[in-house]
């Protein structure tokens, strides 16, 4: 089922979520509808407060960055098949070199900035099946993770941003957070419910 995308300025974006109960029975049908809309979204990842829960859990699919001839042909193979679901995710290590990259994000359409982070981290987490798994990513993959990571903490893309892109952009948030905005999606706005 595709659900909503709640939109910017609702306060389950902005508070630090719960961990996640990995016997609630809901969770696999949460997962596969999180799949669902975002793939509905067109996007290449998808935090559950982003669908109005707040819980330690996002999903991920880098592939479509594969066919990005910029990238070496190591990244652009382990972007292929790059999907993935993070419950209760930590990064423990964020290293290497500070790299801009232009973000976007589901709840804040139509509005892309260049956002530094550092190019390399290190995760633990579990997988919907249950596992548990300590990896370390890099680039692009290490990117999408980061930005879905902040969201289960309450930070937004243009958290990241410097004080005078904030207010440049001010006035294309507040209309967003009012529901003055097109996506090609469903979204739900501040005012439709207290979220």
């Amino acid at each position: 089922m595709i659900l909503p995308i709640v939109a910017y300025g609702a306060q389950v974006l902005k508070k630090k979520a719960s961990e996640v109960d990995l016997k609630n029975p809901q969770l696999p049908i949460l997962i596969e509808n999180m799949w669902e809309t975002m793939y509905a979204a067109s996007g290449v990842g998808l935090a559950a407060p982003q669908v109005g829960y707040s819980m330690r859990l996002f999903i991920v699919d880098a592939s479509p960055f594969a066919d990005d001839d910029t990238l070496s042909e190591m990244e652009q193979k382990q972007l292929r098949t790059f999907k993935k679901t993070f419950i209760n995710p930590v990064i423990e290590k964020e290293t290497g070199t500070s790299w801009v990259f232009n973000e976007g994000c589901l709840s804040i359409p139509n509005i892309r900035e260049d956002v530094h982070r550092l190019d390399t981290i290190s995760i633990t987490y579990t997988d919907e099946k249950g596992a548990t798994h300590k990896e370390t990513y890099s680039g692009l993959a290490a990117r999408v993770i980061q930005h879905e990571h902040d969201h289960i903490n309450g930070v937004l893309f243009t958290d990241r941003l410097s004080a005078l892109k904030k207010r440049l952009l001010k006035g294309k948030l507040t209309q967003i957070a009012k529901g003055k905005v097109d996506a090609d999606y469903v979204m739900r706005f501040p005012n439709d419910l207290k979220l």
